[in-house]
């Protein structure tokens, strides 16, 4: 009897084929007692050798297969294996207590995943499943267990699991992997960003799929709907084949559009951009059709290593940025990272709540050297292209005159130098704080663009962290609280002959276009795979029509009544 189970659409498409449970090896542990320190500690050591070995070929094939920003993630779980705050606890427990290496290490490290999933915030999570990934490979040598590999797979399957670590995923085999569906996660979580770079169909946090799917039975994953169907019907295959025909017909259509500009119905013209994180990322960029880069995440070029980037490393990167997209707005974000995104070797102070902390403009406002390096690696490669830099986390009409004043400073001792830069570099901000939002008719008089950070917006407005699934209801897009924000920040903006951009989720979502485009929005970006979609939306949308509906929709109480309205009336590409 078939079964629906309802999840989050997290990539989409349609994939249909048996099921293959990717189950968790059983890793049983005992403590016992040792009475050789010496052998017990060459024995672990070897374990964490031989992951480290499995970590590096896994980060190799991530990064000929995904991109360098993917390939970074296991770079990041390469230094959990070799961080002394967590490594050396485990052997002094062993050398103290006299236990085995795999009780040392099993409660060492649910002490540090109960410590960070307490933080209870995304990046904390992610760090919390992160050492939860390397220390179960680590356990799995020590007690002889071989851990499933997805590359094996050799026949055309849908995974099904409660999770997909990174380094599940970066293992997958497109050839093979159709689709996959598992019990928790959410859009933003490692597992679905890493399906839509690879476009594979994907549900998440779909709840029951490991209790209600057995190996070797049929299933559909709906990565459109976000439903997963079960032992299902021939007629339901034959109806689910049709609706994949027609996906795949429409990504022909859509690819159409590579080389078109974004215009709607009646003409009016945006600017589809894209998010990167790294240079190899521009190649996906200029494939998928983008005009622009509308943000480059730069603290991809401080992670997953132990010291800051030197100055010659950034120029490098962002001239390499610039030059390829010959010409086209890329624009920089400059560092937003500390307190919820640790650097391991700043050595910050641990914070109660990370995500209201020193981090972003606070703390290059502070650590102003860090910050002068970077403006100045951004200022010398601004004549390869055409750079736009946006300050992140702005609270304060103060915050953004000291940031651009370093910037300014930073721009005279390299001309006084005979340096050359480009003339008339757009300096903005992100709008990702409600204050930000409310005095944005301040804040236009002083920018010269904005950029909506929609993903951290929702939250702090609605102060629901996303990646809490107790408040995950609230984190809603759509809800008109939201939409009047991103309405007050557009008419300010344009008052003063400012453009606003979008660089949050929501700038690629089907229902958010029609009424980011009636709301005037000037530049939506978002992931490349989601760009010649996006364009072929909004040219069966009119503006000037949309416009008409836009304080019906801004008077509405709730995210449903917006989203009813929406589908009813506009059209929405699946």
């Amino acid at each position: 009897m078939a079964k629906e189970i309802t999840g989050i659409a997290a990539s989409s498409g349609i994939a249909i084929a048996k099921a293959f449970r990717l189950e968790e090896p059983e890793l049983n542990v005992e403590q016992k007692k040792i009475s050789n320190v010496e052998e017990e500690t060459a024995r672990f050591e070897k374990a964490l050798q031989i992951s480290k070995e499995e970590l590096e070929g896994i980060k190799e094939h991530a990064r000929k297969e995904l991109g360098e920003d993917k390939a970074d993630i296991f770079a990041a779980h390469l230094l959990v294996l070799s961080d002394p705050e967590l490594i050396n606890p485990i052997k002094d427990k062993v050398k103290n207590e006299s236990v085995n290496a795999e009780f040392a290490l099993t409660e060492t490290a649910n002490m540090f995943v109960s410590m960070f999933e307490s933080m209870d915030n995304e990046y904390m999570k992610e760090r919390a499943a992160d050492i939860r990934d390397v220390t179960k490979r680590v356990l799995a040598h020590l007690l002889g267990v071989t851990i499933t590999n997805p590359s094996m797979i050799s026949e055309e399957v849908i995974i099904i699991g409660e999770d997909l670590t990174p380094s599940d995923t970066a293992q997958l085999n497109r050839q093979y992997v159709l689709g996959f569906t598992t019990d928790i996660g959410g859009r933003t979580s490692h597992s679905a960003i890493m399906a839509r770079s690879m476009e594979i169909p994907a549900v998440v946090g779909a709840k029951t799929v490991t209790a209600d799917i057995e190996n070797d039975v049929v299933v559909i994953v709906d990565g459109l709907d976000g439903k997963v169907i079960v032992d299902p019907s021939q007629e339901v295959i034959a109806e689910y084949e049709a609706k994949k025909a027609d996906f795949e017909k429409k990504k022909a259509e859509w690819a159409k559009l590579v080389n078109e500009p974004t215009v709607s119905k009646d003409g009016h013209h945006v600017e589809l951009a894209a998010n990167i994180g790294t240079p190899d990322d521009v190649t996906g960029v200029l494939e998928n059709g983008g005009e622009a880069v509308g943000l480059y995440r730069t603290e991809f070029l401080y992670m997953g290593r132990d010291q800051l980037p030197t100055e010659e490393e950034q120029f490098d990167a962002y001239k390499k940025v610039l030059e390829r997209m010959k010409g086209k707005s890329v624009v920089v974000r400059t560092l937003d990272i500390g307190g919820d995104k640790e650097l391991p070797y700043l050595s910050l102070p641990k914070e109660m709540n990370p995500f209201l902390g020193f981090r972003a403009i606070r703390l290059c406002l502070e650590e102003q050297d860090i910050f002068r390096t970077q403006l100045r690696a951004l200022l010398r490669a601004s004549i390869y292209g055409n750079l736009k830099i946006m300050f992140p986390m702005i609270a304060t009409v103060d915050e953004f005159r000291q940031a651009k004043a370093i910037l300014l400073e930073e721009k005279e001792a390299l001309q006084a130098k005979g340096v050359e830069i480009a003339e008339g570099i757009e300096i903005g901000m992100m709008v990702e704080i409600p204050s930000s939002a409310v005095m944005a008719d301040v804040f236009a008089k002083e920018v010269d663009f904005f950029s909506v950070g929609t993903n951290d917006l929702i939250q702090y407005t609605l102060a629901a962290d996303r990646m809490n699934e107790r408040v995950s209801y609230l984190y809603q897009p759509y809800n008109p609280a939201i939409l009047r924000l991103v309405h007050m920040v557009i008419l300010a903006a344009h008052k003063e002959g400012k453009w606003v951009g979008m660089c949050g989720e929501m700038a690629g979502d089907e229902i958010a276009i029609p009424i980011l485009l009636g709301l005037g929005l000037d530049e939506f970006s978002m992931s490349a795979t989601s760009i010649l979609k996006a364009r072929s939306q909004i040219s069966k949308l009119s503006k000037q029509e949309l416009e008409g509906h836009m304080e019906t929709i801004l008077q509405m109480s709730t995210t449903e009544e917006v989203i009813s309205y929406v589908t009813e009336n506009f059209h929405i590409e699946k």
